[in-house]
């Protein structure tokens, strides 16, 4: 039987070991590495890029799971892909194919089902939980332009921009609020209208969605 050689990227460690222990139990699948993020990801590809396959996980810090994917499939074609997360929402479901996924899977799946969606993808074909199948099913039904949508529905003002800029070079609340002379207060008020405008839930998740959308 042919040995698959896999790696595990996801910012969560606990995560990683998790699904290292789902592999476990299959003989022929060997993971020769783990990543925390996408840019991590990159980085050990260059050394060794002998991969058959790897599991994704999307929201991650510094390089994303989409925007890793688009990456290694720029540079490494032969290496599939599967997304395994715990979002299905409609927007990364489209990203993530359009970025050239070949597999999308929630990380609520068992050792069976993570094994044959593995085995799949290898041999050429496209693996999906049934809610994700579902989904997509309906995506090109009914395609979306998710970014004229979110361009559409966001809007900051010019101090939240400030704000955010700062907080994307990594500066604390009161470097930000001595920069912009006010008080920190202030400052936390404006990241709360930011995360509420933005939908998200912390500084990551605000920047990365900033980005995305070329607020910042």
């Amino acid at each position: 039987m042919q040995m698959i050689r896999l790696a595990i990227v996801d910012d969560n460690a606990f995560l990683r070991k998790a699904v290292a222990e789902k592999l476990s139990f299959f003989s022929n699948l060997s993971c020769r590495f783990t990543a925390s993020d996408g840019r991590e990801l990159l980085s050990k590809l260059d050394e060794n890029q002998n991969l058959d396959l790897i599991l994704m996980d999307i929201e991650m810090p510094v390089m994303n799971g989409i925007e890793a994917t688009a990456a290694v499939k720029q540079k490494y074609p032969q290496i599939k892909i599967i997304m395994l997360t715990v979002f299905d929402n409609d927007e990364n479901i489209f990203r993530s194919i359009k970025a050239g996924a070949d597999g999308y899977l929630l990380k609520e799946v068992n050792p069976e089902e993570l094994y044959r969606g593995i085995i799949d993808t290898i041999n050429g074909g496209a693996t999906m939980t049934p809610s994700i199948a579902l989904k997509t099913l309906k995506l090109f039904r009914n395609p979306v332009d998710f970014a004229m949508e979110k361009c559409e529905e966001i809007k900051l003002t010019t101090r939240e921009t400030e704000v955010l800029e700062h907080l994307s070079k990594g500066l604390k609340y009161d470097n930000i609020a001595s920069n912009l002379f006010v008080s920190v207060g202030t400052i936390r008020k404006h990241i709360e209208n930011i995360y509420t405008k933005l939908q998200v839930h912390n500084k990551i998740e605000a920047i990365q969605k900033a980005k995305n959308n070329n607020l910042i």
